[in-house]
């Protein structure tokens, strides 16, 4: 006798049942890890694209808003306002025409002293990776929206 037992103990049945079962798990992990990592990908680049259109708004808008209240006219203003807001956008990635910019004045004209304006930047931000061909079904992009106001300084003069 060599001392072994003359039937396999549980372990030794356990280890010969699941022999043939030995790179299903890396398949299995594999699967799983597919399944959860691309999606987690795929949501990390939207929603930081989504972040930095929040970011180009807010900027566009707060930087649209100092070059009109320290313009020396209206249309100077809104030309400045224009320029500033797409180099804001440009800083985060998006085309300067990319953004939609609209002025409001409290009063008229436009930089009375003591009167505020207002800037609002629209901002269609692309989803990463959707095609056209998805467009009934699915937004194409996330529409951001940032508004900023300042007051014109009271000591200045009348500017139309």
């Amino acid at each position: 006798m060599t001392g072994r037992p003359a039937h396999p103990g549980p372990w030794a049945r356990r280890l010969r049942d699941h022999a043939d079962e030995s790179g299903s798990a890396m398949v299995e992990f594999l699967g799983v890890t597919l399944i959860l990592l691309v999606p987690l990908v795929y949501l990390v680049m939207a929603l930081g694209r989504v972040q930095a259109g929040a970011f180009a708004a807010e900027g566009a808008a707060r930087e649209a808003v100092r070059a009109m209240v320290t313009a020396e006219s209206s249309a100077a203003g809104t030309a400045r306002a224009d320029i500033a807001a797409g180099i804001a956008l440009a800083d985060q990635g998006f085309p300067r025409d990319a953004g939609a910019l609209t002025l409001e004045c409290s009063d008229s004209p436009c930089l009375t002293p003591g009167g505020t304006v207002g800037a609002v930047v629209r901002v269609e931000v692309p989803l990463p990776l959707v095609p056209e061909l998805l467009s009934p079904w699915l937004p194409l992009a996330v529409p951001v929206e940032a508004a900023r106001a300042a007051t014109v300084d009271a000591y200045t003069s009348v500017r139309p």
